[in-house]
């Protein structure tokens, strides 16, 4: 029999009635088209916040805009999101078919399962996933943008930047899979101290420098991965969207940092 993980935070990080949740994220996403200055191409790969959509929505609505062109060829999308509740060495995958949101369910992909849990360090943790938030919050927009798609869902913990490259190496695939990386930046700073310190992680991140710590991006171990993916697979990084929880919906004394990139597959080169 199948088990599926109901959604944990649904009525605290976004709303838990379909209707008002569906509204609320194409309210997102027209405020992201209305800001945006140029026509991106479609990522590989992105990073994307995941605080209550309040917050953090709008800068990861400013990535997930980028979706809608490509939403019938997106087929498997790889989500890897930090554990904030449960400790856990390594990529944790859930034992369950499929997640499910006020939007409906989302399959997780069996044939990529299999073709990593292999990995020493790629797990199963029923437990890291239960009340985690950093994959749900995504799954929303993810069901809103694109049409059907899977998803295999890394709860990620203690493990190393290579690590995880080597899981997302694994399953590249093609245009039909992208790849998220679900991370905000520092956290409970003041307004201008945030944004320094948030300004030189963007810069790292553009530069691909993997190694980002904790207190830079709570996402640090699964970013860092993908930079070294990305790099070595030539894509393209491309800052969407930078903010904190003071531009957005709190005060200015203790903020979180967001902000949103886009990975690009660099083809300029390809007629040379």
């Amino acid at each position: 029999m199948s088990k599926v993980r109901p959604a944990a935070v649904a009525g605290s990080f976004y709303h838990n009635e379909k209707s008002i949740l569906s509204y609320d994220i194409e309210s997102l996403l027209d405020g992201a088209r209305a800001r945006a200055d140029k026509d991106y191409t479609a990522p590989k790969a992105m990073i994307v916040p995941h605080a209550g959509y309040i917050y953090s929505g709008p800068v990861a609505a400013s990535a997930y805009r980028l979706l809608e062109p490509v939403r019938d060829r997106i087929k498997r999308v790889v989500l890897l999101g930090p554990v904030h509740r449960v400790p856990v060495i390594g990529l944790a995958l859930p034992g369950v078919s499929a997640f499910q949101t006020p939007l409906g369910e989302v399959e997780i992909d069996a044939d990529a399962v299999a073709m990593v849990e292999h990995l020493d360090q790629v797990v199963f943790s029923d437990a890291a996933h239960a009340q985690e938030h950093s994959l749900e919050v995504q799954i929303p927009f993810l069901q809103t943008v694109l049409d059907d798609f899977s998803i295999v869902p890394f709860a990620v913990g203690n493990a190393s930047g290579e690590q995880v490259a080597e899981v997302l190496d694994m399953l590249w695939g093609g245009d039909e899979t992208l790849i998220v990386i679900s991370s905000d930046l520092s956290h409970f700073h003041p307004y201008q101290v945030a944004h320094k310190i948030d300004t030189h992680t963007v810069e790292k991140i553009l530069d691909f420098q993997s190694n980002l710590s904790h207190e830079q991006a709570c996402g640090g171990t699964p970013v860092n991965g993908l930079l070294i993916a990305a790099h070595k697979h030539k894509l393209k990084p491309q800052l969407l969207d930078l903010r904190n929880s003071g531009d957005t919906a709190g005060d200015k004394s203790r903020v979180v940092g967001y902000a949103s990139f886009s990975f690009t597959e660099d083809h300029s080169n390809d007629h040379e």
